[in-house]
């Protein structure tokens, strides 16, 4: 008897399932797709640090090179359709068709070299942006970003104190000697100012552009870490590294995109808690209302709230010196536009000396719009404007709506999916002093973004998103 109960309990011991396993590992080959991305991110949003290490020549072979690598890699995934066909239905066609009308516009542009060096460019970034998309999944979009904003910060900040603690006074791109006598700050890569309280370059070597992309850092270090990933301690430094470097760098434009980065972040976690429908359309109606006041207020009280954080009324001569130039360009071809070129060429005859800041030829309208109207007219800035429109559409009700693709309306929310509209509203109100948005970096997250949103617009879920939320990766299911 007692040989039998023994045997019996010797039976249950026996689990009904599979015996457990150690879940799957990112093969090798993935893991180096990774830091490649990392790198092309890197390249793109410190693309400034390129042009002041190797020049503007060794700039444009970096992309080219990137380009040149991205489609070896990428052909072959499509012929295998790994790791999933590409979604061409989904493509971002209002961004598609400007880059389409970029090209076109050699035909009748008034900088014809300009426009064909530039539109490589642009290719380039498109291309890149519509790999990454294809070959990543959502939270490893933000993680290498996570990524490419830490090697940003941790190299500014290392070039900062080499060249307040080792040189002791400003460097020039390329490591050029000082000439003698005095030279205008502002053709310095950094000017050392780490220690004394004056504003800060880092290795991008623009404080507004630094400002930016501590703001970029900042929120997505926020969002890794509400999604409760790995190395929370270690993320929480990192944003304080880049709350420091955005303080520092004392840039009024990412000032404003803070403000409306933080609004837009209050009233989608309202929209979250609100379940019903007269509840959300009560707070549209108060969040619009308290949008019209606080903009006419800022309207009318412009100039002490510019003097405040040390700017101009001209917008630190944007106003009179560029807009006015650019908008008397604009008119000469108001439906077409003159031709593309972002950024402007510098060398080229059109460009050189016509807008001067400092004795440094203008890059850029400082306005997107502006600056769009200028080089493709009306039918260019109708694109922009869809393309955005679509991607500040999407995004919101991407990031306040719950997921659902059944009868479940209980799932909880992923603090991923805020992240395009903070990135959104940063680049549409960065757009208003900066023409950023619309070329490299800027144009690479409007074409990540859209085109992500439509291909997967679910967080985790279903075959192309083989991932939960802190980046584990599943058994893929023949």
């Amino acid at each position: 008897m007692r040989g039998s109960l023994n045997a019996m309990a010797q039976y249950t011991k026996h689990p009904v399932a599979a015996p457990p396993s150690a879940p799957e590992r990112e093969s090798t080959g993935h893991l180096l797709l990774r830091g490649y991305i990392i790198l092309v991110l890197f390249t793109t949003f410190a693309h400034s640090a390129v042009y002041n290490l190797v020049g503007e020549v060794g700039a444009v072979i970096a992309l080219v090179v990137f380009l040149l690598a991205t489609v070896a890699i990428g052909v072959p995934l499509l012929a295998r359709n790994r790791p999933q066909p590409f979604a061409w239905r989904r493509l971002p066609w209002a961004a598609i068709a400007y880059t389409v009308l970029a090209l076109v516009s050699v035909a009748w542009s008034q900088w014809r070299g300009a426009t064909l060096i530039t539109w490589v460019l642009l290719a380039t970034v498109t291309v890149n942006a519509l790999f990454i998309v294809h070959v990543l999944t959502w939270h490893e979009i933000v993680r290498a970003l996570a990524s490419a904003f830490k090697w940003i910060l941790g190299l500014s900040l290392v070039l900062e104190l080499w060249v307040a603690l080792v040189v002791h006074g400003p460097i020039l791109p390329n490591f050029f000697d000082r000439p003698e006598g005095e030279i205008d700050p502002h053709w310095y890569w950094v000017r050392g100012n780490l220690f004394d309280g004056d504003r800060i370059q880092g290795i991008v070597g623009n404080s507004n552009l630094l400002a930016i992309i501590s703001l970029f850092a900042i929120i997505t270090f926020g969002v890794l870490y509400a999604a409760r990933a790995r190395w929370r301690t270690t993320l929480a430094l990192w944003g304080l590294l880049a709350a420091f470097f955005l303080l520092r760098a004392g840039s009024a434009t990412a000032y404003a995109c803070a403000a409306a980065a933080g609004v837009v972040l209050v009233v989608a976690l309202l929209m979250r808690r609100t379940t019903t429908p007269g509840g959300r359309t009560r707070l549209y109606v108060v969040v619009i209302g308290g949008a019209v006041v606080l903009t006419a207020a800022v309207w009318l009280l412009q100039k002490p709230l510019l003097a405040l954080l040390g700017r101009s009324s001209d917008l630190t001569g944007r106003s009179d010196k560029i807009w006015e130039k650019v908008l008397d360009r604009a008119a000469e071809h108001p439906l077409f536009g003159n031709g593309f070129s972002s950024p402007w060429v510098p060398f080229d005859p059109a460009f050189a000396g016509w807008i001067e800041d400092h004795g440094i030829t203008v890059f850029h309208a400082h306005n997107m719009w502006l600056d769009v109207l200028m080089q493709l007219g009306v039918l260019g800035l109708l694109l922009v404007g869809l393309a955005y429109l679509s991607l500040l559409w999407r995004s919101w009700f991407f990031a306040i709506d719950r997921p659902r693709w059944d009868l479940d309306s209980t799932r909880p929310y992923s603090p991923l999916t805020l992240l395009p509209s903070l990135f959104t509203i940063v680049l549409l109100v960065q757009g208003f002093t900066e023409s950023t948005p619309i070329m490299l970096w800027g144009w690479m997250l409007l074409v990540v973004l859209s085109f992500k949103i439509k291909a997967v617009p679910l967080v985790g879920v279903g075959e192309r998103e083989r991932v939960i939320e802190r980046g584990e990766r599943t058994r893929r299911v023949p």
